[in-house]
């Protein structure tokens, strides 16, 4: 077997984690989007096992990692990465798997816990999330460090994305950095975290948050100008990137994980979290998942993992700590983990992941992947396992 490049564990090790039972490895993995030569319907076929029970959840979490783990594709600090080891963390809590929990070790060794180069840039201190929640568990103060530090800078010292007169100005970066700085501050008991997370949350969502749609445009490059004019879908619809508002999402969550129940803002993070969430209930598709443009699916048949999968695991969070009524949201959150499941292979590679980029136009296969699409896969394995 390959040896991961990127963790430093025996291939005995890794033989614990991937001597699957075979009828768990029976997921059905050849997802083709509607509209394909092979005439799949795209409505998911149903799953022969119970992928809802809790043996199955926390095999498919454990064998969804270590496929990854085996795969790897970017720099141990890149943002990818920072989605990707918030999955493999919710998967370590859900299973106790000491493979993982070791692969985690080896991530923040490798790394020396740093953060990436760019102190001031969202996607370069997502992967301090991972370090954070490393720290609570170890207890070693030496793993956010020089998280601490950057953040700290990030305080005082303009940098390059301040110069440009936003800090973060796109909406991907309200997964990587409030979360972080909140986890931060929670876990410093230091509430001013909370405050600067509020400050650099806020300027994004003032600049990208459509109030009538209930969404986020990526950047202000889709934003539709006073006399209707901007980029449109071929349904004339405004372009919502359906990964794009997956990142918010899952970034409201764990924002709101973490934020104290007194907190003053707390309640705007809800009320959005609620408004978002209403909207996505109603662009789910038939088959569960959701396509890579929100308001226009026919033109992008097929299913898109990653999104897909933070709706899922932002949905079933709600459900879980009651603030999405569950009679309407369940049913919702079933249907999209039945539909992931659909695109994970035998061997555990979570495909038809649409790749690195800014928009919908991007093309995907059931060959697809993404350590994103993986993490997302893994956080919502730990929400969905909660459910009543």
């Amino acid at each position: 077997m390959k040896r991961n490049r990127f963790v430093n564990i025996t291939p005995s090790r890794w033989k614990m984690v991937l001597a699957i039972p075979a009828l768990l490895l029976f997921i059905h993995c050849s997802h083709k989007p509607v509209g394909t030569s092979a005439g799949n319907s795209g409505t998911p076929k149903e799953n022969k096992i119970d992928v809802f029970s809790s043996r199955y959840i926390k095999r498919a979490m454990e064998q969804v990692t270590a496929w990854q783990l085996s795969h790897p594709k970017h720099a141990p600090t890149d943002w990818t990465n920072g989605a990707f080891y918030a999955g493999v963390v919710a998967a370590y809590q859900t299973t106790g798997s000491r493979v993982i929990l070791d692969s985690l070790m080896a991530l923040g060794q490798r790394t020396s816990w740093q953060p990436g180069r760019r102190y001031d840039h969202a996607d370069d201190i997502a992967i301090s999330q991972t370090y954070i929640d490393m720290y609570r568990i170890k207890g070693d103060r030496s793993m956010i460090t020089a998280t601490i530090d950057t953040v700290q800078k990030l305080r005082t010292v303009p940098g390059p994305e301040t110069k440009k007169g936003l800090m973060w100005w796109w909406c991907d970066a309200l997964f990587m950095g409030p979360p972080t700085i909140v986890k931060l501050g929670v876990s410093l008991q230091d509430p001013s975290y909370f405050a600067l997370s509020d400050s650099l949350f806020k300027q994004t969502y003032d600049l990208l948050y459509n109030k009538e749609q209930h969404l986020f445009a990526r950047d202000a490059s889709y934003l539709i100008n006073a006399n209707g004019e901007g980029k449109r879908e071929a349904n004339g619809q405004t372009v919502f990137w359906s990964r794009g508002n997956g990142w918010v999402m899952g970034g409201l969550v764990r924002i709101l994980e973490e934020l104290p129940a007194n907190y003053a803002t707390r309640s705007f993070y809800e009320q959005l979290y609620k408004d978002m969430a209403a909207k996505i209930l109603t662009l789910q598709q038939e088959d569960g998942l959701w396509r890579a443009s929100l308001l226009d699916p026919a033109s992008y048949p097929g299913g898109e993992g990653s999104g897909s999968g933070f709706y899922c695991y932002a949905l079933a969070w709600g459900i879980n700590h009651g603030l999405l009524d569950a009679a309407t949201y369940s049913p919702a959150v079933r249907k999209a983990w039945q539909g992931l499941n659909t695109l994970v292979s035998a061997e555990g590679r979570v495909g038809w992941v649409q790749p690195i980029g800014a928009d919908p136009r991007r093309n995907f296969n059931a060959e697809s992947y993404e350590v994103y699409g993986a993490g997302a896969f893994l956080l919502a394995g730990s929400e969905v396992i909660k459910l009543k």
